[in-house]
């Protein structure tokens, strides 16, 4: 229950030592400040309880002095261009010294500082704080701080008495690079193709765009000289019951959905018996001819079908050095793996709904399911090799048609709040408070996605081990990583249980240390990040992604003068990935005739009259259309496909590093993946690929396409290919 405090000074100093805000400005440009009933609760998910006027600044003091209670910090990350201070904390006129194990064994021993910081009184000891120094150029990696403290303890309350004691003290140090290189962006521009990988089908599909379809696609876009291929987050979803269409609510983002497996890539399928082979045709039989139609996508039924085939597929008896490694990949992933497989048998033994015995991972009735199931353990284990594997191989496949990066992942913003992330590690959560949004001109209630945020006290105390195994995982077999919502790693929106989004507040996270371990992952794979910017961002914060080497985002359709005009292509920001729209867009097509606002008008989700906005559209359009004839892009009476072109071709002539297309785009589609606002009013992430007759556009089409074709021609004669 949150408490009532009087004390409002003290409950914002508090708060502001937690990084929780106590006021923001409104879209309205007001300054608005955060209710004290919100605070509390904010502060009590993050563990700090029983909130009262007495105990508030005892609170505060702990909290301030937080440093001050162990030898060694948690944890440090640490740039590799620059010496940074480590902060030791002692009884006061002890002597220690400071070593650095780094990850390959080797050893440092650190130099000490000059500190004249006075000693405070801590828990009855007065402790004194000595500095080290980890040089400049340390080599990156996950290293072990360790301090050897010989110490005589003084009591703050008989200061004659004392013993004399030799302790060692051990904490993590991550060493981080300033900046990813540039790579190609230091000598040229790249482009690249993005798709929704569910809804680009094949022939050979299982009613579902697959890995085997990205593999192909990958090899055609490479042909055509894109770099890369952007798809949506392929991260897991429910185990039984519905499948969630939306990639943004996944159940974890570290492993992926089985679902993009595609069952007859499996090497086990091809010393298959005749009795088993038929199992595994006759269970795609009736959902590959889904592929071929223009209907919406059926999650539920293409894995109906997939998991008939893949049980078959997994019992075939694999060889040994096929049943070595699987065993080598369990190993990699570790108890992370381990828990998510169990996490997905005791949902597929229980209809999707943990009973309350099993919903602490730690309980002696979870050690027993681990038993009982471990054959269903397996198999879950073994669907993640198999994505592994199925992966390498697109990425191999990209790599190998002259890509020079690749698949590039997409990372959501956060996970359900009853997935598997919350049960195998819910003390990385906080408790009671979900994710979402202030208040903005178009939503002026605000937004709650119900997406439990990562605790940041206890996302230092597990040294950041979440996101570095997360990031690792996904980039195994990519080139690149786009961050949805990049300012998650900055701050978020926290809405508590009960509370409208209005009653919110933004809490910070470390972005220095999230960003600098997303820089090291991504550093060790040889990859690029591009952080989604889009929206309200404070200049500071793209100017910290610029300095970091992470490329930000810009939309043509939200880049505008004063006037409403498109921005002048010269006026772009360099370091960033330029595309014409985005998945939360309907395609150029559509967007030129007008049908986003048919769509919202249908739906009701327009804030103002279908005729005004209307008009805004046209006007919209009439501008549009007279920066492309500026630029010369376009003649008189352009048609539809000469108008999409020429966005391309105009954004083609800013100065940014990295380009995009979307394959709506390019096969003239006019339908939006997504729209915003909606859940069932609407079918988000369901509908398949078709061009702008409602004919589906398959992956084998994809290399003749005329409209594609063209549009890619057009665009790189513009590049200046």
């Amino acid at each position: 229950m949150v408490s009532y405090i009087h004390n409002r000074e003290l409950l914002v100093q508090l708060a502001h030592a937690y990084g929780v805000a106590t006021e923001f400005w409104g879209y309205d440009g007001n300054l608005r400040q955060v209710e004290d009933h919100t605070l509390i609760a904010v502060l009590e998910s993050m563990g700090v309880t029983d909130l009262t006027d007495a105990t508030l600044e005892g609170e505060l003091e702990r909290r301030r002095n937080r440093e001050w209670y162990s030898v060694l910090p948690a944890c440090s990350v640490v740039r590799n261009d620059r010496s940074t201070p480590i902060h030791v904390h002692i009884p006061h006129g002890s002597e220690v010294r400071v070593e650095l194990i780094l990850e390959d064994g080797g050893r440092l021993a650190l130099n000490q500082c000059e500190d004249f910081t006075e000693p405070r009184h801590i828990n009855g000891v007065l402790t004194g704080q000595a500095t080290f120094s980890v040089p400049e150029g340390t080599q990156l990696g996950y290293h072990t701080l360790r301090a050897f403290v010989n110490s005589a303890v003084i009591s703050a309350h008989e200061p004659g008495a004392g013993s004399a004691e030799c302790t060692e003290y051990e904490a993590s140090l991550i060493v981080t690079p300033n900046r990813l290189p540039e790579g190609k962006r230091a000598w040229g521009r790249s482009w690249g193709m993005m798709a929704q990988l569910y809804s680009v089908r094949s022939q050979r599909s299982w009613g579902i765009g697959d890995l085997d379809d990205l593999a192909e696609m990958s090899s055609a876009f490479g042909d055509l000289g894109a770099d890369f291929l952007l798809i949506n987050p392929l991260h897991a979803a429910e185990v039984v019951g519905d499948m969630s269409p939306s990639p943004y609510l996944p159940a974890t983002r570290r492993f992926f959905n089985p679902i993009y497996i595609r069952p007859e890539n499996i090497l086990e399928v091809a010393y298959m018996s005749a009795p088993q082979r038929s199992l595994v045709t006759w269970a795609g039989e009736e959902i590959k001819k889904t592929s071929l139609e223009n209907q919406l996508i059926d999650r539920n039924k293409v894995w109906e079908a997939k998991r008939e085939a893949l049980e078959v597929i997994f019992h075939v008896e694999r060889s040994e050095a096929r049943q070595r490694a699987f065993e080598r990949f369990r190993q990699i992933e570790g108890e992370g793996l381990e828990n998510f497989a169990l996490w997905c048998a005791i949902n597929e033994a229980h209809d999707g709904v943990i009973p309350e015995r099993l919903r602490d991972i730690s309980s002696p009735f979870v050690a027993q399911e681990r038993l009982r199931l471990a054959e269903r353990i397996d198999f879950w284990a073994w669907l993640q090799w198999i994505m592994d594997e199925q992966l390498r191989t697109a990425q191999s496949v990209a790599k190998s048609a002259g890509m020079e990066y690749g698949i590039c992942h997409d990372l959501a913003v956060g996970v359900h709040p009853m997935g598997a992330d919350t049960w195998t590690i819910p003390h990385a959560f906080a408790k009671n408070v979900g994710v979402g949004a202030p208040p903005d001109m178009y939503n002026q209630q605000g937004q709650n996605w119900h997406q439990p945020p990562w605790q940041p006290t206890e996302l230092e105390a597990m040294e950041y081990a979440p996101l570095r195994d997360m990031v690792r995982t996904v980039l195994r077999h990519a080139g690149a990583l786009r961050i949805d919502h990049v300012m998650g790693l900055f701050r978020l929106w926290w809405i508590p249980a009960g509370n409208s989004p209005v009653d919110g507040t933004y809490v910070q996270f470390n972005h220095e240390a999230m960003v600098g371990i997303l820089l090291l992952e991504a550093y060790r794979s040889g990859a690029i990040i591009i952080g989604e910017d889009l929206g309200t961002v404070e200049p500071w914060v793209r100017e910290y992604l610029t300095e970091r080497g992470i490329l930000g985002t810009s939309v043509f359709w939200f880049e505008k003068e004063d006037d409403g005009a498109p921005k002048q292509a010269s006026a772009y920001r360099r370091d960033v990935l330029v595309t014409v729209n985005t998945h939360d867009l309907p395609p150029a097509a559509g967007y030129l005739a007008e049908e986003h606002v048919d769509l919202r008008a249908r739906l009701g989700l327009l804030e103002e009259s279908e005729e005004q906005t209307r008009l805004e559209a046209r006007r919209e359009r009439g501008q549009v259309l007279d920066r492309l004839r500026e630029y010369e892009l376009l003649g008189a009476d352009a048609s539809e496909r000469e108008i999409v072109e020429a966005l391309h071709g105009y954004i083609a002539q800013t100065p940014a590093a990295l380009l995009g297309i979307s394959l709506t785009d390019a096969v003239g589609e006019r339908r939006a993946q997504n729209q915003p606002g909606t859940d069932r009013e609407y079918p988000n992430w369901r509908i398949p690929l078709a061009d702008g007759t409602e004919k589906v556009v398959l992956v084998e089409e994809l290399s003749t396409n005329p409209r594609l074709l063209s549009l890619v021609r057009s665009f790189k004669n513009n590049l200046g290919h």
